[in-house]
This record gives C-alpha cells, sequence and structure tokens, in this order.
C-alpha cells in the first residue's frame, strides 16, 4: 500500500485562520495609505507655495520694492516683498494653483487651500476638522509670509 503525501483539512484550515489574522492586523496599515496621500498633497502644495514666495521675493528684492507696504512684481500684488494672501497673487505665483485646488481668503489676512471640490474644508474654532494649507502674507520688513498645512480630525480622509 502507497502513503501518498499531501496536507489535511485541519492544517489548510489553520493556515487560512493564519492568514486571516495576517490580513486583519496589516489592512488598517493599508487603508491608511488615502489620508497620507492627501496630507502629502498639502505638504507638496506648501513647498510650491514657499518656493513661489521666495522666488517673487528675490524679483521683489532686485526691483526694490521688498520694504514697501503693497506693490506689484510683474503680474503679482505683493505685501513686502511676498505674494499677498489673494487667491489671484498666489495663483499667478504658483503654477497650477486656481486649476487643481479651491482656496478661501478668510478676513484674518490670510488664504487657505485645498482639493478641487471639497466645499467643506475648514472650520475656524476648537471642535472643527481641518485639512488645508494656510498662507499668511508678510505683515512688516521684519516679518517673513508664513506657510503651514493644518491635517487634524477626519476632514484628510
Amino acid at each position: 500500500m502507497k502513503r501518498q503525501g499531501g496536507f489535511t483539512l485541519i492544517e489548510l484550515v489553520v493556515v487560512i485562520v493564519i492568514l486571516g489574522i495576517l490580513a486583519v492586523t496589516a489592512a488598517p496599515k493599508f487603508m491608511n495609505l488615502q489620508n497620507d496621500a492627501r496630507k502629502a498633497s498639502l505638504e507638496g502644495l506648501k513647498g510650491s507655495i514657499q518656493g513661489a514666495a521666495g522666488i517673487v521675493y528675490g524679483k521683489s528684492a532686485i526691483e526694490g520694492k521688498e520694504s514697501t507696504a503693497t506693490a506689484k512684481v510683474g503680474d503679482i500684488d505683493v505685501a513686502y516683498g511676498y505674494p499677498q494672501a489673494t487667491s489671484a497673487a498666489l495663483g499667478a505665483a504658483v503654477n497650477g494653483l486656481s486649476t487643481d485646488w479651491t482656496c478661501d481668503t478668510p478676513k484674518d489676512g490670510s488664504i487657505k487651500c485645498t482639493f478641487k471640490g471639497k466645499t467643506s474644508y475648514f472650520v475656524d474654532g476648537a471642535s472643527g476638522d481641518a485639512c488645508y494649507v494656510k498662507y499668511t502674507q508678510a505683515k512688516s520688513v521684519s516679518e517673513a509670509a508664513t506657510t503651514v498645512v493644518v491635517a487634524d480630525g477626519n476632514s484628510c480622509k
């Protein structure tokens, strides 16, 4: 009588159970990739805005307009050499900003940009979620423009 080699049904079930446990523990790591991708896109926009602001400041310095409260460098409105916090000024400085992103100008002298098509992307206050890039224009000669990424809560999911 020949003895056949192979796996028993119990062994196959045990292997399937182990693979299921591994999948359950690894799945949350891969499910969060969309959130990470959105945050990375915001970081990319932040870098684009900072780079454009640096170039505009360099052009302003060459033209001697880096110390004036409002001026125009080419077709970009500047404040103390940096682009003003308006959709028009940043749109002229950053390629693709107006076509790929939605920007809103609140009353605090800044501009907030998020993904195109999102209607409710930031809530100012203690209880709101947030997912945007905030650019604040320069307020004086000694205070440069700032760009920060805000990605809190569930809005970036």
